[in-house]
């Protein structure tokens, strides 16, 4: 329920100055929390991703030590025919047979020489694959040391800032009961407008404490008398003299 006390704007002008004070401070512990939870989400995805491609690389060795194992199945069954066309090569009877049986034999040692150069070039892709993986389990154990670590930090960041807030927001909420609606709304929509959340800007040096542009002398009078509320032309900011928040100026 709203104030049904007369407020003064200077009086108006003081609670905003202090919700935006509360809010800034709140902003600054989401922004304190906001980094690292981007952080870790990074990292967890950055895991995962490494996860599938190294479950793919070794997929891919799986597969070049199988092509090998064929290979050398191949050898073996090349070397095996060889030993039985030599064998019968001592009971040819005829030239015909004594050629067949050596074309065979060529075949099959052609076939081993197929078989040995296919095995070469997959070892070196096999080296290569190893190597990749190797190296993407060494990164993923970084990767897992980092997101480990930035849990922990996250959640001594959550502890220690939990009660903070709660305070924070339960000041602001308590302020914003004795804002009117109108001015608030106002406050609310100038704060989603900038990144930085200010909706109230000290004068300083005769300029905006927002945007930094110059206020002209006569708009500065005023804003010091503290008679009505003064949006800076420039960005739209509540302006507020520093005497009247007790801010001190250099």
């Amino acid at each position: 329920m709203a104030s049904t006390k007369e407020q003064t704007v200077a009086d108006k002008l003081q609670d905003l100055y202090k919700l935006q004070t509360i809010d800034s401070k709140v902003d600054e512990i989401g922004i304190l929390k906001g980094a690292l939870p981007m952080e870790v989400g990074d990292l967890e995805d950055d895991i995962a991703g490494l996860e599938k491609r190294i479950s793919r690389n070794e997929e891919a060795i799986e597969e070049y030590e199988n092509e090998i194992s064929r290979h050398n199945g191949n050898i073996k069954d090349s070397e095996a025919l060889i030993e039985k066309y030599e064998k019968q090569l001592e009971d040819v009877k005829n030239n015909r047979e004594y050629d067949a049986l050596n074309k065979e034999i060529e075949l099959q040692r052609l076939e081993i020489l197929l078989s040995q150069k296919k095995i070469k070039e997959i070892a070196v892709k096999l080296e290569a694959k190893q190597e990749t993986v190797d190296a993407s389990k060494l990164r993923l154990e970084g990767k897992n040391k980092d997101l480990e670590a930035k849990k922990v930090e996250l959640e001594k960041i959550i502890a220690k800032t939990e009660k903070e807030e709660a305070k924070l927001q339960k000041e602001a909420e308590k302020i914003r009961k004795n804002i009117e609606p109108r001015l608030l709304k106002s406050y609310d929509k100038i704060r989603d407008t900038y990144k930085n959340g200010i909706a109230v800007a000290v004068v300083a040096r005769e300029a905006c404490g927002g945007c930094f542009n110059r206020i002209p002398p006569q708009v500065i009078i005023e804003i010091g008398n503290a008679k009505k509320i003064i949006a800076c032309e420039h960005c739209g900011r509540v302006l507020v003299g520093p005497e009247l928040v007790g801010v001190e100026v250099e």
